[in-house]
This record gives C-alpha cells, sequence and structure tokens, in this order.
C-alpha cells in the first residue's frame, strides 16, 4: 500500500471541508452562533458533513441500534410562503419532531424537527409517516425516492425551548445543521438537525 503523500501544515490548517456545502451560511437564523470545524470532534465533523442517512451512520459509529422516537407530528397549513420549500402560505405541510436515542442504552444523539410538503410526498411517503418507529432517510430508501440533499447552513445553538424528552437527556447546547431534500427537482422537505455539543 503506498503511503499518504505529505500535506503541509499551512493546508491543513487552512482546509474547511464544508465551506461550500452549505449553500446558505451567509442566511443562517440570527440564534445560530459560527462554530469553528477545529472546535468539534471528529465524530461532529462527521455529522456536520454527512449526507446520508444520519441513523444508520451512528449505528455504525456508536455500534449500536438507533430508535427514532416520534415527539410530535401534525398536518398543518404553512402560516406564511416558505422560501426554501417553495411553497406559498397556506400550503399544507407536515410537521415532524423526533429524537435519537440508542435502543439498549437510551442515550442520546440527537433530535429533529422537519417540515415536509405534503403535495409533494406521494402516498407511500405519506403512509410510512404514519409508521412512528423510522427516520426520514429510512422512509425515502425505503420507498426508493431519488433524492439529492442540499445542505443550507450550521452552527452552535442554545434554542429557548426544547422538548422535554431531549432537555431530560441534554441540557446543554447543540451543534445544529439545516438541509432540504429535493426529489423530482422541487423541495420536499427542510430538516434541522440538533446534536449534543
Amino acid at each position: 500500500m503506498d503511503a499518504l503523500p505529505a500535506t503541509s501544515t499551512a493546508i491543513t490548517d487552512a482546509f474547511d471541508p464544508v465551506t461550500d456545502q452549505f449553500v446558505a451560511q451567509g442566511e443562517r437564523p440570527a440564534a445560530l452562533r459560527a462554530i469553528s470545524l477545529r472546535e468539534l470532534t471528529p465524530y461532529q465533523r462527521a455529522l456536520l458533513a454527512i449526507d446520508g442517512t444520519v441513523t444508520r451512520f451512528v449505528e455504525a459509529y456508536c455500534l449500536e441500534p438507533v430508535a427514532v422516537v416520534r415527539l410530535a407530528q401534525a398536518e398543518t397549513s404553512l402560516a406564511e410562503a416558505d422560501a426554501w420549500l417553495d411553497l406559498p402560505a397556506g400550503a399544507p405541510v407536515v410537521r415532524r419532531r423526533v429524537m435519537l436515542v440508542g435502543a439498549g442504552s437510551g442515550r442520546f444523539f440527537a433530535w429533529a424537527d422537519s417540515i415536509i410538503a405534503v403535495a409533494r410526498a406521494g402516498s407511500g411517503i405519506r403512509r410510512r409517516l404514519e409508521d412512528e418507529s423510522g427516520g426520514l432517510g429510512r422512509i425515502l430508501l425505503d420507498q426508493a425516492v431519488e433524492t439529492r440533499r442540499e445542505s443550507l447552513w450550521f452552527g452552535r445553538e442554545e434554542p429557548p425551548e426544547v422538548p422535554a424528552p431531549v432537555a431530560a437527556r441534554w441540557p446543554g447546547g447543540f451543534l445544529t445543521r439545516t438541509y432540504r431534500v429535493l426529489a423530482g427537482g422541487a423541495p420536499l422537505m427542510v430538516i434541522t438537525e440538533r446534536f449534543p455539543l
């Protein structure tokens, strides 16, 4: 096996693997404070950069099955237009909140808020949303939906309101990232994930 080429310290100190990944970092919500990648562990940096299913990544990294615990889910209408979903005010959406915990240990891994464009979700996705066990990534894979993820922004967050089941497991701040999932060229969902920091 060939040895890896030497890399200058100047290059590695300046390297930022997510610079081009987050297309709206300059538009991140005011509640998200900037955070340097060098402040994060390798695991946390991987969570930012991953564009596959977070649940599968966490399971592989921690060698533990992950349970997706649904905290809330409701169909509602948008109070105002949503540019990232490309939907007008009044459009029907599903708002979903889940928590990821170790199936055996109960260890807290993440919580996520999602807004899903109902009209763009096929009947199979809508049926699966009613199933309490299963993350959105798994639902999309099981339904064989071809998707593309577009990372929007990330930062350090101290949310003013944290769901009680999350607060019972993690009292501190969060590494937060938001991305949208596109299917058939149209935005299908916007997902905000929060990881213990």
